[in-house]
């Protein structure tokens, strides 16, 4: 018999008996349950990255692949190629990429880093990898460039000299052009760094060498001498050669362009100012912007295209960055919504001396790609079929959903396809290199994401992949102030006041529930039909924390809020400051209290402007359309508290939300408030706390809700206390003491974090846009991701602030004297308690619309340590029982009335046990909090097993998901960390330090789904995707896409007979006599080689596991290929060795055929 253990009371067993109980009880539940996932189910690992490349720096495309490359200024490389083909890797340094460049249909790729290292990667894998490195220790890397079918890659460097890397070995070449050997006498001055370096397209034995002061070097490489020098007055910032190699064309910092015959040095052939003001009295224009880049590119048969970026009148102020596209006597000036920060002319030949026939630019900006067909009048762009609008509004909240039903993915895309833009090119996409992987899993997945403009994106991301099916604006729920007098003052005007809170989504019934950062919850119903949207139903409620003053809410749109009058309010001035952090001390508790209420009146919280529900929603509208809007209003001149927590099932038709004050129960169906309580009424009387009474005027709270900002004097050891480790005042604090400044302190942080971990939402999503501002708050806040937090709400507990934070509905035994399953709604708060609220239902059918639902707290109450993220329960059996849904029908069904009638009354799915089970047949409650995870016997409400999921952190985010041999829980730590449990045992199966330095971003949007997936925001524009899943990590390498498929070069343009008979064309040259061992060996000290981890061992790692027989056949001739590669490799060395020694060995012999012994 096990002692009696005082420790469980005080975790908040509602029984003493339960946990003074032998400990054979959970024994027996460990003999009947067998568990069957176990560790070796679990491996950890990144599977695909989707969206826009954060912080883009630089491109390149490979014209024969078709393979388009990003880098980024963090280090990140990303690869596209045809639609669902797409690549990330990652430079260990994280230093910017400043230039990439393809071996043309080679499958390798050089990146240049500004950390002056040079890397060739190998892209014949399935998974780049680097081969090898170079990187330089006294000069620093400006420019690069490789000639098509050369190994000799040409490096610039800020002190203006040129190196020459052999990228087959990335060994340095003897061969160097020194900056004062280039100019020589031309200038008294240092030209500056390399900005540009290109071959003659006619003759590859002279090399144009681009200064940044303005000087231009045609370089003889046979002779070692400049042939030409070029000088301009103003800076170089590019340089591009028409393609007879007897023209090339400079982009200046004042604007113009200069286009120079090679053979005429003293003065350009010409020079446009392509956006300056032409002076009649015949003066230089006046200068404008940059030109930081221009291509020349010719036709066969008609004008050569001119293509640049920058260079518009300085007078353009606000105007827009432009691409500008001059072909023959048109210019045609493109806006677009972002910075350039490269573009790049897709033509059809990679030979650099034939036409060029451009087709499209690539126009790479810093939040989006566009590519603009070139063929067609009026140069549209090609729609993109890439993810890449995920962050087109801040990200705010995410939800992933896997194993779907199998018709949802085409309903959303029947839905979303009539949303699309019209007037896009044509033609198909231009990059679409690369083969799709062999995906084995086929099951569908959905992630959605809530924005900060109001809007929700549904995504198919099913395969690894990611394409957006449907686009909801919830905004259009909303009215705006139709007239400057409805307008509030400047000052207090939010940014996103429709930013989305929380998502509640069932796939089942495709109910959808969102709830926005201003205390406004939305209802969506699914439907094919187009129809017009009926008047949307508005219901107002008032959550308030005062025990005595709680009112009835008031239902329906036509009449006004029953607010309090003006005079409620004693002290406007005094509380208004305090009652939300972005509040304008200026204005009146009183007027805001007798806002009138226009078409419902919707009044948004604190410091947003009024805006109102509109009274007929615009067109007609397919796909999710307003069923209801509930708003909280505002309370005795107190904003309403943000939305913490939300849930909706519909097999009960009814949706719950709460905050930092309590919860509202509201029927959908009925669209009536079935229950408005405070959290202190739903204990009633088995409230364990001792609560402080509150004033109506005492200082409030930040209406963040849940604060993470724990100051004053709570240390490290009293943030991890459970909340009823001190059974006399487990809320009681000191700080009003010792701190009596301490709200205005809260009020001043507020402006800067005012968000919290579980209800960070918009504002968050801007001032967490870039990694370098999160670093101050977070040293600010005591850095608290790597401390843990109170399980409290906030330091300013004496007001006994408890949030709601997780809802479950469930069949289950909600009394411990209960011999039958009933509806019930489980409660979770931020003090760790469990509370269930009984839910008594009308029969389905016309009754359950006649008949009101009867809703009871139950008296049932289970403690955790924490705040309760997660509930679920599991069946007899210990398999997961999902919450009962209704399945999806029509609701704009066709007029066949009785039809339309049977469809509704179709009983809704139970997948809870029959009622009439055993008491025997009991169920089990997982319950997972930020600090432990408890299973709970029902209805005997006994523990039978419990883990403390961390001591020093706290968890972030928790998921009971459903895995391919069973059930576990998945957790994700503040520290970083993920594990998951199995159930019901919570034996720990898999603990791995994912990623040590979190940030609020990915704590906000980090979600487990079934089948081991899981996901989260790696950056404000990109979704990495992992999985814990040992089966997909086994096959993952068959499901990613191939970059490199076996294409052939096209010919090489023909010389002609009179050009073949005159020596005319392009002239070839013998580099490897050039730069090879001629030249001598570079400096040891300039630049250190370091070998790669790719090649055929990257190979063979990501090739482990369990593939299929064609795929390891595929890598198995892949490595045999490679190995008679090496082999003929190795042979021409020991050749060219055994040659070199032979020759040596003879000039011996010659040397020493006639010497006397005693000569040697």
């Amino acid at each position: 018999m096990k002692k009696f253990n005082i420790r469980k009371v005080l975790d908040g067993l509602a029984a003493v008996s339960s946990s003074s109980a032998s400990p054979q009880p959970g024994n027996r539940e460990n003999d009947l349950i067998q568990e069957t996932l176990q560790s070796e189910h679990f491996q950890l690992c990144k599977t695909v990255r989707h969206g826009f490349p954060y912080q883009p720096s630089s491109m390149a495309f490979d014209p024969v692949q078709k393979i388009l490359a990003i880098g980024t200024q963090n280090g990140a490389l990303r690869l596209f190629g045809r639609p669902g083909v797409e690549c990330y890797c990652q430079h260990d340094s994280g230093a910017a990429v400043i230039q990439l460049q393809f071996l043309i249909n080679e499958g390798a790729l050089v990146s240049a880093l500004a950390d002056d290292s040079v890397h060739l990667w190998n892209l014949r894998q399935k998974r780049p990898a680097i081969l090898h490195s170079l990187k330089f220790n006294r000069e620093r890397i400006t420019f690069c460039h490789l000639p098509f079918q050369s190994k000799w890659l040409y490096i610039g460097t800020e002190r203006g000299n040129i190196h020459i890397v052999n990228v087959e070995s990335f060994t340095l070449s003897g061969y160097v052009i020194m900056w004062n050997k280039a100019i020589e006498l031309s200038s008294k001055a240092h030209p500056g760094p390399v900005v540009h370096i290109s071959d003659n397209p006619m003759d590859e034995g002279k090399l144009i060498i681009g200064f940044e002061s303005g000087i231009v070097v045609l370089w003889d490489l046979k002779s070692k001498k400049a042939d030409y020098r070029y000088t301009y007055d103003e800076a170089i910032h590019s340089v591009a050669w028409h393609h007879e190699g007897k023209q090339f064309i400079c982009s200046h910092s004042d604007g113009t362009l200069t286009i120079w015959n090679i053979k005429s040095p003293a003065k350009s052939a010409q020079t446009i100012t392509p956006h300056g003001k032409q002076p009649k009295d015949g003066k230089k224009p006046e200068p404008c912007k940059p030109i930081l880049k221009v291509e020349y590119k010719t036709t066969r048969a008609g004008d050569p295209f001119m293509i640049l970026s920058g260079g518009l009148s300085y007078d353009t102020v606000g105007r827009r960055p432009c691409l500008t596209v001059m072909h023959g006597k048109s210019t045609a000036v493109l806006e677009m919504d972002y910075p350039i920060v490269d573009f790049l002319t897709l033509c059809e030949t990679p030979y650099p001396n034939d036409f060029q026939e451009p087709y499209a630019v690539v126009v790479l900006l810093e939040k989006d790609l566009v590519v603009i067909d070139l063929a067609q009048n009026g140069y549209p762009i090609f729609e993109n079929p890439y993810p890449l609008t995920i962050h087109e509004s801040p990200v705010t909240c995410c939800e992933y959903f896997a194993d779907c039903p199998v018709d949802l993915i085409p309903a959303l895309y029947s839905v979303g396809s009539r949303q699309k833009r019209q007037g896009y090119s044509k033609k198909e996409w231009p990059i679409s290199g690369g083969n799709w992987g062999l995906g084995t899993q086929s099951y569908p997945e959905i992630i959605i994401t809530g924005h900060a403009d109001g809007s929700v994106k549904f995504w198919d991301a099913s395969a690894i992949m990611l394409q957006v099916l449907y686009k909801l604006k919830t905004a259009k729920v909303f009215e705006k102030a139709r007239n400057k007098e409805d307008k509030p003052s400047t000052d207090i005007v939010d940014e996103d006041p429709f930013a989305i809170q929380i998502l509640s989504w069932c796939p089942e019934s495709r109910m959808l529930c969102v709830a926005g950062v201003s205390a406004h919850v939305i209802i969506y119903r699914f439907s094919k039909q187009e129809v017009m949207t009926e008047v949307v139903q508005l219901l107002e409620v008032r959550l308030q924390y005062e025990l005595n003053e709680m009112e009835s809410p008031e239902v329906g749109g036509d009449q006004p809020p029953a607010l309090p009058t003006p005079g409620a309010t004693s002290s406007p001035q005094a509380s208004a400051p305090q009652s939300h952090p972005s509040t304008s001390s200026s204005s009146s508790d009183g007027i805001r209290d007798n806002v009138p209420c226009l078409n419902g009146g919707l009044i948004l919280s604190a410091a947003r402007p009024y805006l109102y529900v509109t009274a007929r929603l615009p067109g007609a509208v397919q796909g999710y359309q307003a069923e209801l809007v509930v708003q909280l209003v505002w309370v005795s001149g107190e904003p309403p508290q943000q939305i913490t927590s939300l849930a909706v099932n519909s097999s009960y038709g009814i949706v719950v939300f709460g905050n930092s004050n309590g919860l509202a129960i509201v029927d959908y169906l009925q669209k009536t408030v079935l229950l408005n309580l405070g959290t202190i009424e739903l204990y009633g009387s088995n409230d364990p706390y001792q609560r402080q009474p509150r004033s109506p005027r005492k200082t409030r709270q930040p209406s963040g809700g849940l604060c993470d900002i724990n100051e004053g004097s709570t240390t490290s050891e009293d943030r991890c206390k459970s909340p009823t480790s001190d059974p006399a005042s487990p809320c009681s604090s000191d700080d009003d003491h010792k701190h009596p400044n301490f709200i205005e302190r809260v009020k001043n942080k507020s402006r800067k974090f005012s968000k919290t971990v579980v209800t960070d939402l918009a504002k968050m999503s801007r001032k967490l846009s870039l990694p370098t501002e999160l670093k101050p708050d977070l040293d600010n806040r005591d850095n608290s991701f790597s401390r843990s937090r109170s399980s409290s709400v906030t330091s300013i507990d004496k007001e006994s602030r408890e949030a709601i934070t997780a809802f479950h509905f469930c069949e289950t035994f909600t009394r411990k004297t209960d011999s039958a399953t009933t509806p019930s709604l489980w409660v979770g708060t931020s003090l760790g308690t469990v509370l269930v609220i009984a839910l008594n239902l009308p029969p389905p059918g016309e009754q359950r619309l006649l008949q009101p639902v009867i809703v009871s707290p139950s008296g049932t109450l289970i403690r955790l340590k924490g705040s309760i993220l997660r509930m679920a329960f599991l069946d007899a059996t210990g398999s997961f029982l999902p919450p009962a849904y209704e399945p999806w029908y029509e609701p704009n069904a066709p007029d066949d009335r009785d039809e339309k009638d049977k469809v509704r009354k179709r009983r809704p799915v139970s997948v809870s046990p029959s009622s009439s089970q055993e008491l025997n047949e009991n169920q089990y409650a997982v319950i997972c909090s930020e600090k432990q995870a408890k299973v709970i016997a029902l209805p005997s409400q006994t523990c039978i097993f419990k883990h403390n999921i961390t001591e020093t952190s706290f968890v972030l985010r928790s998921d009971v998901v459903q895995m391919s041999a069973g059930i576990c829980v998945a957790c994700f730590c503040a520290n970083g960390h993920i594990m998951t449990l199995s159930l019901p045992g919570l034996r720990p199966l898999l603990d791995v330090n994912y990623l040590p330095l979190t940030d609020m971003r990915i704590a906000r949007t980090f979600c487990f789904t079934n089948n081991g997936q899981a996901m989260y925001l790696t950056s404000p524009t990109e979704i990495q995707r992992i999985t814990y899943s040992q089966e997909t990590c086994e096959n993952l390498q068959e499901m990613l896409g191939e970059l490199f498929t076996p294409v052939e070069t096209p010919e090489a343009p023909n010389r002609g007979f009179f050009k073949g008979l005159f020596g005319g064309g392009a002239q070839s040259l013998d580099r490897e006599e050039l730069f090879g061992e001629v030249a001598g060996k570079a400096s040891r000290s300039l630049a250190q080689h370091i070998p790669g981890p790719g090649g055929i061992e990257g190979m063979k790692g990501a090739a482990s596991g369990v593939v299929g027989d064609l795929a390891r056949a595929r890598i198995a001739l892949d490595e045999r290929g490679q190995k008679l590669g090496e082999l003929d490799e190795r042979t021409a060395a020991m050749m060219a060795s055994a040659d070199s020694f032979s020759k040596h060995a003879h000039d011996m012999m010659l040397k020493c055929k006639d010497k006397k012994w005693y000569q040697f």
